[in-house]
């Protein structure tokens, strides 16, 4: 019996593939522009893919 196979890498189903993200945190600086952060996504990591997953199938043995 052949292992199952990862396949291709899929967009990441929490962020949709826009793994980074800039949020405004309200107010201005001296210089008179937004105060913001860069946000990454906890699931990806930053990536904005997700490996694919794996499928095992799993088949009741019935005793005769």
């Amino acid at each position: 019996m052949s292992q199952p196979t990862t396949g291709p890498a899929r967009v990441c189903s929490h962020c949709d593939g826009f793994p980074a993200v800039r949020v405004t945190l309200g107010g201005r600086d001296h210089a008179g522009r937004l105060r913001t952060i860069t946000v990454h996504c906890p699931v990806c990591h930053g990536t904005g893919t997700r490996a694919a997953h794996r499928s095992f199938t799993r088949h009741a043995q019935v005793a005769a």
